[in-house]
């Protein structure tokens, strides 16, 4: 269920009247309205209405059913009134009435709550409305990992192959990104990129970069020199670089959780706190369905609930893998989790950087290397470097799982990537332990910069999909696996990168597939 604020009016102050005990594991699509379990403390009645500031809206639950939720839901809007954001406040009073414990059957079934999930799930209930749909998150919140630890970037398609599958989405994507934020009032900010050649041995790549860019229709892109350069960024110090305007900055997590309210508006749930563990098929009817065995495919939780459906997509992301091997599929591509540690200027410091700054790539090496982005909180971010992650959601130093660190480290396909990158892989290692090496790097492009300028910041692990001879797996991977499970879910092991910025044009083409495979 969703929580919907867009009636909010921030003039008024917001008064709590005495809360209403919820149990979110009472509000299932069959019994919300015949609970017993809605109580007001100190009076009577079944339920309340807290006029326009909560409403309780899903799949047969919009006709005017209002509820009043716990007085800290309300505290938590007043927060966003003071300045907090109201992504988390409409996060937490959202994941208050997530559906839990043992659920109905459905359609279609989405396994995982990040940004390909979400959106993916959104496309396909605008596109099938008359089905009911299911979305299941193992964490508590949505779009906590991968969507909710990035840089907040929206790239313009620079980088790929031209009329690759990479370069057409993220051109795509960024352009349905910037035309859905400005429909949904999601904010961002085309604070633009350079990408800034500081060697003689760069300015041929960088001028390659530039022929690329055309090819893939990234619009307005343009070679400037060391003035344009200092036109542009003031304390930024190069030979020639590459200016994208229309690269722009925002909060991806705060993108996907309007995914999700687009999602359930539609009609669809959305179960937190149920972590797939076994896909099967079932030859029995679940008790006091009249459906007969419509819904084929259970689908459990580590915690013994289920959800049974006619189909599953799962958009698992750090766990594809893992999920995959559910239904039967090969265990490669492989996950492998790499880390990447970001350092923060300081607030006095933010001056020395006004858009985008990145580094000309260097074919040698797998990863884009360091490079300075404005956040749209004001913050400026600096990295990240890119060594392996002990744990798959691992975002500190020291986090360690001994099975994600096995899987990983006994993978033919990640001692392959590591034998032909080994002094880059030390190199990424020594920055990620020393400040002032990082910082050594950063002076490259903004020399004002020193160590004492940088906070140690945060951390994101990205999910990398790997092959057995240790090539970074670049484009969609799609799997189903055996036997009647097998024809019934489709798994997505790989999304190309960056799967944010093209969130909207991977949706389409995953419920393209949905739709080829499945008889909806």
């Amino acid at each position: 269920m969703f929580v919907s604020v867009s009636s909010f009016n921030p003039a008024r102050p917001l008064t709590a009247p005495p809360p209403l005990v919820l149990r979110a594991r009472d509000v299932t699509e069959a019994g919300a309205r015949r609970s017993s379990r809605f109580r007001r403390r100190g009076g009577a009645g079944a339920a309340a209405r807290i006029g326009p500031v909560v409403r309780v809206a899903g799949r047969r639950l919009s006709d005017g059913w209002l509820v009043v939720v716990r007085r800290s839901c309300v505290g938590d809007m007043q927060a966003g009134v003071r300045g907090v954001r109201l992504r988390s406040a409409v996060s937490r009073c959202l994941n208050r009435l997530s559906v839990r414990g043992r659920h109905s059957s459905y359609d279609v079934a989405v396994v995982g709550g990040g940004i390909v999930g979400l959106a993916t799930a959104r496309e396909l209930i605008l596109r099938h409305p008359a089905l009911s749909f299911v979305l299941l998150e193992k964490e508590k919140e949505l779009a906590l990992h991968q969507s909710g630890h990035n840089s907040g970037v929206i790239h313009s398609g620079i980088y790929y192959t031209p009329g690759s599958l990479k370069a057409r989405l993220c051109v795509r994507g960024a352009a349905l990104a910037y035309e859905y934020c400005d429909r949904k009032g999601v904010p961002y900010t085309k604070c633009g990129k350079l990408i800034v050649a500081v060697e003689q041995e760069e300015i041929p790549r960088l001028k390659a970069l530039y022929e690329r860019g055309l090819k893939n229709s990234v619009r307005d892109l343009c070679l400037v020199d060391a003035r344009g350069i200092r036109e542009r960024e003031p304390f930024c110090r190069g030979l020639m670089a590459l200016d994208s305007p229309h690269t722009g900055i925002m909060d991806w997590r705060l993108v996907s959780l309007t995914y999700g309210r687009d999602f359930q508006e539609a009609g669809g749930n959305v179960v937190t706190e149920f972590e797939a563990s076994d896909f099967s098929s079932v030859t029995d009817t679940p008790a006091g369905s009249v459906d007969g065995m419509k819904y084929p495919i259970s689908i459990r939780s580590s915690k013994g609930e289920e959800v049974r459906c006619r189909y599953a997509l799962t958009c698992g992301g750090l766990y594809s893998d893992r999920l995959s091997e559910m239904s039967g599929c090969s265990a490669e591509p492989r996950i492998v989790p790499f880390r990447g540690d970001y350092l923060v200027l300081k607030p006095e410091k933010r001056y020395l950087v006004r858009g985008n700054i990145y580094p000309v790539p260097d074919p040698r090496f797998p990863f884009l290397g360091v490079h300075f982005t404005p956040r749209i909180d004001g913050g400026v971010w600096l990295g990240p470097n890119a060594v392996l992650a002990f744990k798959r959601e691992g975002y500190k130093v020291y986090d360690f799982d001994v099975r994600d660190f096995a899987d990983a480290l006994c993978f033919r396909g990640l001692q392959r990537l590591v034998m032909k990158n080994i002094t880059y892989g030390v190199a990424e290692m020594y920055r990620g332990i020393f400040v002032d090496a990082q910082v050594k790097i950063l002076q490259k492009y903004i020399p004002e910069l020193s160590s004492g300028d940088v906070l140690r910041g945060p951390s994101g692990v990205r999910a990398q999909a790997l092959d057995r001879d240790g090539n970074l797996v670049d484009d969609f991977v799609f799997d189903g696996g055996v036997g009647e499970v097998g024809g019934r879910v489709l798994h997505v092991r790989n999304a190309p990168s960056p799967a944010a910025t093209s969130s909207l044009a991977i949706a389409e083409m995953i419920a393209e597939e949905v739709e080829r495979r499945f008889v909806l």
